[in-house]
């Protein structure tokens, strides 16, 4: 197998941000996120980025940055002037892609007046509201700071604010929810008529409150019901599941989404952000962030923590990990262009999946067969 990765078929580069501070940490919650105490340093954490940008430009490549997520923790605790100032340096740095999609992470309970309005003249243009639940019994179970009020405000404020493109982020399974609790949710979510929903099932992870005292979940049959009927109504909204948990109306997938499921770049900032980038000697990058805040802060110097290769024999994995998560699949011809392989390296495993009815034919798309039994699919990249 050859690990050339030809400059001129390079994967768009995207760009992730991690803002690790919240008010309180959530009992479900295994993200990188720190309970906030005092003042946020955002003047600190706006030089650190900007160093740790520095330390990766010739990661780059000349490539524009074509997508950004800014993840937490809790984004919407910064000012809307951090983000000024933070646009502002990282177009000093970098080109952006005139139609950059450039998304916020925002929690309803952290959003003073104006706030997204800041947030929108900063060049933000795309919001991500962590609602997870409209229920006041759910939201007190999953440790949330904000109300059922507050997740509507907040909402309402987003679009008063010209953002018409937002997604709502909610979870379904919770403790003890009903059928009709998680409808009740998704109705509550989709009168505001979002571009884009996300609904996930809560698990249980490890080195979590939850997971130390585990609530008591609805078991697989109402699990089954809820995903069953949710689906149906968010069908008949007009939105397909393109992604497993992942819901939009034509047009309106996530496109940073969407380049992480099809094998693309993107680089890390923040303390404990992960990236993956594809080098001019045929290398593919992962690479991760010092992870705590303070370290992240006062680190001299690179302020990557580790990094390894993605070697040529597990990128098929890797790959169709990644693009067989998508309902309409990916183009063959990014096989090779995003892992510097041909795509004869996997022709015969390909006419074995396709033989079987899992995967369609000229297309690196799971059939319904597939997607049943995804899991063993996958195993013949192993």
């Amino acid at each position: 197998m050859t690990a050339t990765l030809p400059v001129a078929v390079c994967p768009p580069l995207s760009l992730y941000i991690h803002v690790p501070w919240c008010v309180r940490k959530c009992p479900y919650c295994d993200f990188n996120s720190h309970a906030v105490k005092g003042e946020i340093p955002e003047h600190a954490y706006l030089n650190a980025l900007l160093e740790d940008l520095d330390q990766d430009l010739g990661l780059v490549r000349e490539r524009p940055i074509e997508t950004v997520f800014i993840g937490g923790g809790t984004p919407s605790l910064m000012s809307g002037a951090f983000y000024h100032r933070l646009f502002e340096r990282l177009r000093e740095r970098l080109t952006f892609s005139p139609e950059a999609e450039i998304t916020l992470e925002a929690n309803p309970g952290t959003l003073e007046t104006g706030r997204f309005e800041s947030f929108r003249e900063a060049g933000i243009n795309r919001l991500s509201i962590g609602v997870q639940s409209f229920d006041p019994a759910q939201l007190k179970t999953l440790g949330r700071i904000h109300d059922r009020a507050s997740a509507h405000s907040a909402i309402e404020a987003a679009r008063k604010a010209g953002f018409d493109n937002f997604n709502v982020d909610l979870m379904h399974g919770l403790p003890d929810q009903t059928p009709s609790q998680a409808l009740d949710d998704l109705q509550a979510a989709l009168s505001y008529q979002p571009r884009h929903l996300s609904w996930y099932q809560l698990t249980i992870e490890p080195n979590t409150e939850f997971f130390s005292r585990p609530p008591a979940l609805p078991d697989d049959d109402r699990l089954w019901e809820i995903y069953q009927l949710g689906g149906d109504l968010l069908r008949q909204a007009g939105m397909d599941d393109y992604e497993v948990s992942a819901w939009s109306l034509p047009g309106a997938q996530s496109r940073h989404n969407l380049n992480y499921w099809t094998f693309g770049d993107y680089l890390a900032l923040g303390a404990g952000g992960h990236g993956k980038v594809s080098l001019a000697d045929g290398r593919i990058l992962r690479y991760w962030k010092t992870r705590q805040p303070d370290a992240y802060l006062n680190r001299i110097g690179s302020r990557t923590a580790g990094s390894e290769a993605i070697e040529p024999e597990d990128r098929p994995l890797e790959f169709m990990m990644n693009a067989l998560r998508l309902k309409s699949g990916t183009d063959e011809r990014l096989y090779g262009e995003h892992t510097g392989l041909p795509l004869s390296s996997i022709a015969v495993k390909l006419e074995q999946l396709r033989n079987e009815n899992l995967i369609v034919p000229d297309r690196l798309q799971a059939t319904a067969k597939g997607q049943r039994y995804l899991n063993s699919l996958l195993e013949h990249f192993l």
